[in-house]
C-alpha cells in the first residue's frame, strides 16, 4: 500500500490506532508532543515529523486523536498546524471525542482551503484498539468516507457512517455517557454482592451471564476486581465527556437526570484521586465510603476481552 497517512496524538488510544496503520503497510508519519510515545511506532517503520504541519505536508490523509477541543484546535489551525501543510483535495480525520461546535468550525476552515474533513471517533476500549477490533463512527461526505473505508477497516472491525459532520460526535457522547453510567452501576452491584457474602468471582460470572450484563461489566469490572483499575482512560477524560453530554442535553432540550448524577460522582472522584487516575477508579469512592474493597483472585491487571 502506498497511501501516505499522518497520525498526530499518540496517547493510550492513538498509539494503537497508528500502529494498526503501520502494520497494514501504510506509510505513516507520526507526531506527538512527547516523542518517546512514538518509539514503538518508529521501530515498526513509522516516520517522525517534527510538527503537525510537517506531518501533513507529506500525507494525503491526516488523523488526529487528541485529549481536548483546545488541543484539536491548536493542532489543526495553529501557526504550525495541519491546515498549513495539508494540500487541497486531501483529508483531515479527527478521531478525538470532540466538542460538536468546535469540530464544525474547524471543518468549515478546512473546507475553505479545499480540504475534506471526516470525524471518526472510536469506541470499545483501548484493548480493542490494540487488536484492531475497535468500532469506528464516521461522519462527513459519503464519497470521502467511501474512499477512506479501507483505512477505517484497518483500525477497526466495525465501521458505521453516521451522517453529516457532527453526527458522530453526538453518538460518541451518547455511548460514553452510557459507559460511565454502567460503570458506576457495576460498582454498586459488586458492592452489594460483596456485602451480601457472595464470592465476587462468582458474582462477576453470574452478572455476565444475566440480563443485567453490560460491555462495561465484562471489561472494566475485571480491572476493578484486580485492583489496578487500569482501563487506559483517565478521570479527566471521563469528566470532559460527561460535560459534553451535559451540554448536548441542554442544547437539545433533553433532561439527563441519571447522567447528571453520574457526572457529579466523577467530579468527586477526580477531586479525590486526581485527573490522571483511571476513570474506573470512580468505584473506589464507594469502596472508601463503606470500608470494603472489591477484590477477587484471578482477574487481570489490564482488560482481557
Amino acid at each position: 500500500m502506498t497511501r501516505e497517512i499522518a497520525f498526530i496524538g499518540l496517547g493510550n488510544l492513538g498509539v494503537h490506532l497508528a500502529m494498526s496503520l503501520v502494520r497494514a503497510g501504510y506509510r505513516v508519519a507520526v507526531h506527538d508532543l512527547d516523542r518517546d510515545r512514538a518509539s514503538d511506532l518508529l521501530a515498526a517503520g513509522a516516520i517522525w515529523a517534527s510538527s503537525p504541519a510537517e506531518a501533513a505536508a507529506q500525507s494525503r490523509s491526516v488523523f488526529t486523536c487528541l485529549p481536548s477541543p483546545a488541543a484539536v484546535t491548536q493542532v489543526v489551525s495553529g501557526s504550525d498546524g495541519i491546515l498549513q501543510g495539508l494540500r487541497p483535495g486531501y483529508t483531515w480525520i479527527d478521531c478525538s471525542t470532540n466538542d460538536l461546535h468546535a469540530l464544525k468550525r474547524l471543518a468549515v476552515m478546512a473546507e475553505d482551503r479545499g480540504i475534506h474533513c471526516l470525524e471518526a471517533p472510536v469506541t470499545g476500549g483501548v484493548h480493542k484498539a490494540a487488536s484492531g477490533e475497535i468500532t469506528v463512527l464516521v461522519s462527513g461526505r459519503r464519497d470521502v468516507y467511501e474512499e477512506h473505508l479501507p483505512i477505517f477497516r484497518t483500525i477497526g472491525n466495525k465501521v458505521f457512517h453516521i451522517g453529516d459532520i457532527g453526527s458522530a460526535s453526538v453518538i460518541k457522547v451518547i455511548t460514553n455517557m452510557l459507559a460511565f453510567i454502567h460503570l458506576v452501576a457495576a460498582g454498586e452491584a459488586l458492592m452489594l454482592a460483596k456485602r451480601g457474602g457472595i464470592d465476587l468471582a462468582q458474582a462477576f460470572a453470574v452478572i455476565k451471564a444475566s440480563s443485567g450484563n453490560s460491555f462495561v461489566h465484562e471489561t472494566e469490572s475485571q480491572v476493578i476486581l484486580n485492583g489496578s483499575y487500569n482501563i487506559g482512560f483517565t478521570m479527566d477524560l471521563a469528566c470532559k465527556d460527561l460535560q459534553f453530554a451535559h451540554e448536548l442535553g441542554r442544547d437539545l432540550g433533553v433532561p439527563l437526570d441519571l447522567a447528571g448524577m453520574v457526572q457529579q460522582t466523577f467530579i468527586r472522584a477526580r477531586s479525590q484521586y486526581g485527573g490522571d487516575a483511571w476513570s474506573s477508579q470512580v468505584v473506589k469512592l464507594l469502596e472508601d465510603a463503606v470500608g470494603t474493597d472489591l477484590r477477587a483472585p484471578g482477574f487481570p491487571e489490564t482488560i482481557v476481552a
